[in-house]
C-alpha cells in the first residue's frame, strides 16, 4: 500500500528518547552537573541554564521525521480516521478519532500495566490504541505474516474495537461477562474479535476510494495471511500441540480471514453483526 498524506495528528509517541524537538538541560551532561552540584552542595543550575539545547531532529505529527515505519503507522491512522469518521456521518453520529501510543517494552493504560508480549492492543478507558513497533518484527518472523499491508491490518484491527466502543458494542460485551460462564464469554469475545477483522476489512475497501491511498497488488493478500496467521487454531496448535475450541477467544484462521474478506468485499457496516450471523 501507499499513502501520501500527511499523518495523523493522533500519534503520542512514548518510545524512550521518542518525540523529537528539543531536551532541556543540554540533554545528559546537564543533568551529570546537576547532580554533581547536589552532591557538593552547590547549585549549577544556572551553568546548565546556558547550555545549548540538545536538538532531538525533526518531528512530524508527533513522531520523528526520520522513522519511516512511525510515519507509515501515522499515515494507516489517518487513513481510518477519514473512513470512519464518512461511516460515521452516514449514521448520523460523530465519531471521535482514537489517539495511538507508541511505547517501548511496557506502557501504562486506564486498562492497566502491559508489556509488549501482549501485542497491540485497543484500551476503552482511554480511547487509545497502544502498539510496540518490534511487534511487526515478530508478525514477519515469528507468524511469517510479512508486508505493509499486514501491518496495516494491525491497526485497522485495533481502531475496529474502538469503533466498537463508541457504538455501545463493548459496553454490552462487559455487562454480560458476569452472568456467563468462562466458555461463554469466549465465544462472544470471538465474535467481538471476528467483527473488528470485519471492520478492518471494510476500511480496507473504502481506504482504496481515498485520494491519498493506494492498494497495491497482493496487499490484501498480505492481510489474509495476518489473519490466518493469528488464528487461535493455529496459535494453539503451535504452543501446546492441540486445540482447545472452548478456550478461543479471536477466532480460528478461517474465521478470521472470512470476515476480513467480507468487509473488505461488501463495505457494508450493516454486514458485520458477528454476534448474530449463521456462520463465523
Amino acid at each position: 500500500m501507499q499513502w501520501f498524506g500527511k499523518g495523523s495528528n493522533n500519534v503520542e509517541d512514548g518510545r524512550g528518547g521518542g518525540g523529537g524537538g528539543r531536551v532541556a538541560f543540554g540533554g545528559g551532561i546537564g543533568i551529570i552537573i546537576v547532580i554533581v552540584g547536589l552532591f557538593f552542595g552547590k547549585d549549577l543550575t544556572g551553568l546548565v541554564d546556558q547550555m545549548p539545547a540538545v536538538e532531538q531532529g525533526p518531528v512530524k505529527n508527533g513522531v520523528p521525521a526520520n522513522d519511516p515505519q512511525a510515519q507509515f503507522v501515522s499515515g494507516v491512522l489517518e487513513s481510518t480516521e477519514q473512513v470512519w469518521d464518512a461511516q460515521f456521518r452516514a449514521l448520523g453520529l460523530q465519531y471521535e478519532q482514537p489517539k495511538l501510543r507508541l511505547f517501548t517494552g511496557a506502557v501504562q493504560s486506564a486498562c492497566g500495566n502491559a508489556s509488549a508480549a501482549v501485542g497491540p492492543f485497543y484500551c476503552p478507558g482511554d480511547h487509545k490504541v497502544y502498539i510496540d513497533l518490534s511487534f511487526y518484527a515478530e508478525l514477519k518472523d515469528r507468524f511469517g505474516a510479512a508486508g505493509d499491508f499486514a501491518q496495516a491490518y494491525v491497526i485497522a484491527h485495533e481502531v475496529g474495537h474502538h469503533v466498537q466502543n463508541l457504538l455501545g458494542t463493548s459496553e454490552k460485551m462487559q455487562a454480560a461477562r458476569s452472568r456467563l460462564s468462562e466458555v461463554e464469554y469466549n465465544r462472544l469475545s470471538v465474535m467481538l474479535e471476528l467483527q473488528a477483522d470485519f471492520y478492518a476489512g471494510l476500511w480496507a475497501n473504502h481506504a482504496q476510494n481515498l485520494k491519498d491511498f493506494r492498494l497495491d497488488a497482493g496487499d490484501i493478500d498480505e492481510a489474509l495471511n495476518a489473519a490466518n496467521a493469528i488464528g487461535d487454531d493455529k496459535l494453539q496448535k503451535q504452543a501446546q500441540g492441540e486445540v482447545v475450541p472452548d478456550a478461543f477467544t479471536h477466532g480460528t484462521s478461517a474465521q478470521r480471514m472470512y470476515w476480513f474478506k467480507k468487509g473488505f468485499e461488501t463495505g457494508d457496516i450493516k454486514q458485520g453483526d458477528t454476534f448474530n450471523a449463521k456462520k463465523l
